[in-house]
């Protein structure tokens, strides 16, 4: 196990953008935590989610007087061959659970637990990947109850995986979901709905300035935003299904042929399948000169891909929540999102952008043309788009959904 380094944070950089009153009320709740110690466990510091929820929901909370830890679990290739199996399976899909995959798990979850010495008061882990450190969690910290937070949607899991997972939740004491539908997938004593948010402080989705703009322009030549461009900014994942974005692109060039699509996504640490995907994708888009697959962008690029880019594409065939959707909203850019997961409660149809059923590519590329072709309803969307973050999927609100629940678990008065 090891530490990530990570940023410094204060609650008083969100003063700008968040109610006084959601503030003081963080402040309140983190007061009754204020000798608590809390351990995060994951898989990665790096790409995905999860990762990035960590690097601001840490430091946030040290700064709101919360001892609190994050550790990444140590492991190799073989073990993330496992892990991503398990996220294929429980997303539904994959190939069989076999006896051996189980024994590899088992190992490199048992040394990670045996390497926790410190005393905490509360666990929180993160997604499958953790789970087979938990029993010894348990015997190691009797007193510190155990909240597993799942950012994986569970619509539809292969029973094998359903199986597998849920002989280790017997050691959890709060699940914790971004959508109700995937709590009912998986027996925990006490559940809660916890909508993930973007940190709009970072690097990825701070303010840029026109100079800073014209900065980034230049770094993404060849790209041109003289002419339409559409994005779509995920982990190159078969569930982000990249190959779907370029056939919807592929229908809106047929009514607006100076198009251009932006494939960008990162390398996450514990998704073996991630450089496979990539090569895949830049092979079918190797002769259209107007599709850019990038990758491992530097965060204030990606932020001013999203600004600069007329419309985003998010669209998924399963997703757990995709908080890349709420990046592009926050930076007043349609998104035209599919029905997977946690993207509906981010895309308001017909208000900040359009829904389309996850394997309908011919819908997406019309709504992208409608988009393209309405200037003034883009405008409109946009600034929709911004407000509906602002009040729903900023950190501030995350945090106090989530230390509501560590004050509720540890039985605290807030």
């Amino acid at each position: 196990m090891h530490a990530p380094s990570l940023p410094t944070r204060s609650i008083d950089a969100y003063a700008a953008v968040t109610e006084r009153d959601r503030l003081e009320r963080l402040r309140s709740v983190a007061e009754a935590l204020s000798d608590v110690r809390i351990l995060h466990v994951n898989s990665t510091a790096t790409g995905g989610g999860v990762a990035e929820l960590l690097r601001s929901i840490v430091p946030v909370c040290n700064d709101l007087g919360i001892d609190t830890d994050w550790l990444v679990m140590d492991a190799g290739d073989d073990f993330f061959e496992v892990t991503k199996a398990i996220h294929n399976g429980l997303q539904g899909s994959g190939e069989p659970l076999t006896d051996e995959m189980k024994t590899i798990y088992r190992e490199v979850t048992a040394r990670n637990a045996a390497e926790i010495e410190d005393e905490y008061d509360l666990v929180v882990a993160h997604d499958p990947q953790p789970l087979g450190m938990l029993e010894r969690l348990t015997e190691r910290l009797p007193d510190a109850p155990i909240i597993w937070r799942c950012h994986v949607d569970l619509t539809d899991p292969v029973a094998a995986y359903r199986a597998f997972v849920s002989a280790y939740t017997d050691w959890i004491d709060h699940g914790i979901f971004s959508r109700s539908v995937y709590a009912k997938a998986i027996d925990s004593p006490e559940t809660s709905i916890v909508y993930p948010s973007i940190d709009p402080v970072t690097e990825k989705n701070r303010s840029l300035d026109e100079a800073e703009l014209a900065t980034e322009r230049d770094r993404l030549d060849p790209l041109s935003f003289d002419a339409p461009v559409v994005t779509q900014v995920s982990r190159f994942d078969p569930w982000k299904d990249q190959f779907g974005t370029l056939e919807a692109y592929r229908r809106a060039r047929e009514d607006i042929p100076a198009l251009q699509l932006v494939l960008a996504g990162g390398m996450a640490g514990d998704d073996p399948e991630g450089l496979v995907l990539y090569e895949q994708v830049a092979s079918e888009a190797v002769d259209d000169p107007n599709v850019h697959v990038l990758t491992d962008l530097p965060d204030t690029t990606v932020n001013a891909l999203q600004r600069l880019s007329d419309v985003v594409v998010q669209k998924s065939l399963r997703e757990g929540f995709g908080i890349v959707v709420s990046e592009a909203l926050w930076k007043r850019t349609p998104v035209v999102g599919s029905t997977a997961g946690g993207i509906p409660l981010q895309v308001e149809d017909g208000r900040n952008g359009y829904l389309v059923e996850p394997d309908d590519t011919a819908a997406a590329g019309d709504r992208i043309v409608a988009l393209l072709e309405d200037d003034e309803r883009r405008t409109a969307f946009g600034a929709n788009a911004h407000e509906h973050v602002r009040k729903r999927f900023l950190l501030p609100r995350q945090l106090v959904d989530l230390l509501e629940v560590f004050v509720e678990t540890l039985n605290r008065d807030s």
